[in-house]
């Protein structure tokens, strides 16, 4: 893929200009590079949004259900 191909990809997924796309300034990295030269050493933070739902989700009226 060259930096043309990239950047047309880029442009239309996402809608932008093609001259907007190439001013962000994307490119091509090798997948095996080490380019952070800041690794970030943290773990990784990692929120379950299904599990935060369900404490958020209250039912407004106790004991709607099926009938026994």
């Amino acid at each position: 893929m060259t930096q043309r191909d990239l950047d047309c990809a880029v442009a239309s997924a996402t809608g932008e200009d093609l001259c907007e796309i190439r001013r962000r300034g994307f490119s091509i990295v090798d997948p095996g590079a080490r380019f952070d030269p800041e690794p970030d050493l943290r773990p990784h933070q990692i929120l379950d949004w299904d599990r935060i739902e369900l404490h958020r989700n209250v039912s407004l009226v106790d004991g709607l259900g099926p009938r026994a």
